[in-house]
């Protein structure tokens, strides 16, 4: 935890620039329109804060209007000091020269006052100035040296807090110790008590197990005598297996060898469908050359024999009364009728080789 230094109370003292922003902003907001604005802030460094105005530092403050507004400004404040501060002597009975002349020697004697006034007073704010650099000076020791303070007395109260909790953790540690101990004596006793019962009932079954081993080894003498009987009955059973497998074995390999013989004629039944199956796909190329030979001869035929009909058929047609030879070219004879050509029958594309293989197949698998 760590408490408020000196150096902190004296941060948060508000400095001239601070309070200065601070008391524009509020003018601001009292002063919408700018040249009421600048005038009261021209008041405000001249009367409060003690600092001559200029136009520069009114706009660097305000930041409002042209540069030529705070100038303007500036000048009407100035003008309006003068002559509040001209005094003015009014007597009915003085002329008009000496009374103008009294009230400048009062105007006189006032700005010297005046004047030596601020002299002692920028005279009393180096004095301060330095009192105040001075404090500063003494407060920025004072600063670290409290720096230095709290920093020891934060290691301490860390060194005390990691005390504390070392503390805390060591009794807790002794709690936990303490309990586990009794926990630890109760389990020892609890342990021996079972042990105890587990003594008893181990003696309970000692006696059962060697009462149970003597009825297992008459059982298994016994079971011997029985064993032994099952195997010369197993090794005559073994006997005959074995030749019954040597039996079968020869004719198993008896079946071997046929399939064998079996699979070499399949294989050579096969090459020669192969065989046979080539010649009759080259018969069946030749025929059906030969078939489209003869398809196009059939069409030259029809087509032959449609022109003729044709001219048949022109030259049986009477020729028509009121018509002469010297017709006019305009007029066609008569379009012979088209005749359609017949189609050529269709032939069967599988060749008569192959029903001829098929016959050979099948008989080689009824083999």
């Amino acid at each position: 935890m760590r408490f408020p230094s000196m150096s902190d109370a004296f941060s948060a003292i508000p400095s001239d620039d601070t309070r200065l922003a601070a008391e524009i902003e509020r003018l601001k907001l009292e002063f919408p329109k700018t040249r009421e604005l600048y005038r009261e802030v021209c008041a405000l460094l001249f009367f409060r804060f003690g600092q001559p105005p200029t136009a520069n530092r009114l706009y660097q403050l305000v930041k409002r209007g042209s540069m030529g507004t705070p100038a303007a400004v500036l000048g009407e404040f100035w003008a309006e000091l003068r002559e509040k501060s001209r005094v003015r002597i009014e007597h009915p009975d003085l002329p008009a020269d000496l009374r103008d002349a009294a009230g400048e020697l009062v105007a006189t004697l006032w700005t010297r006052a005046t004047a030596s006034a601020q002299a002692q007073l920028d005279a009393l704010r180096a004095e301060v100035e330095g009192e105040r650099a001075a404090a500063e000076q003494r407060v920025a020791a004072a600063r670290s040296e409290l720096e230095r303070t709290e920093t020891a007395l934060e290691q301490r109260t860390a060194a005390l807090l990691a005390a504390q909790v070392e503390v805390r953790e060591l009794e807790r540690a002794q709690a936990e110790g303490h309990a586990a101990r009794q926990a630890m004596e109760a389990d020892i006793v609890r342990l021996k008590n079972e042990a105890a019962v587990r003594d008893r009932e181990l003696e309970k079954v000692r006696d059962r197990f060697s009462r149970d081993l003597e009825k297992l080894r008459e059982t298994a003498a016994q079971s011997g005598e029985r064993l032994r009987a099952t195997e010369k009955r197993a090794l005559l059973e073994i006997d005959r297996e074995r030749g019954a497998a040597a039996k079968l074995q020869k004719e198993l390999d008896e079946a071997n060898r046929r399939a064998d013989r079996r699979d070499a004629e399949h294989r050579r039944a096969v090459e020669t469908l192969q065989a046979q199956l080539g010649d009759a796909r080259h018969q069946a190329g030749v025929l059906q050359g030969r078939l489209e030979a003869v398809q196009a001869t059939n069409v030259t035929l029809q087509q032959q024999l449609a022109a003729g009909r044709q001219g048949d058929v022109r030259e049986t047609r009477p020729a028509r009364p009121g018509r002469a030879k010297g017709a006019p070219a305009g007029t066609t004879a008569a379009r012979p009728a088209a005749t359609r050509p017949a189609r050529a029958p269709r032939v069967a594309s599988a060749p008569a080789g192959k029903t001829a293989v098929r016959r050979k197949r099948g008989k080689s698998d009824d083999r």
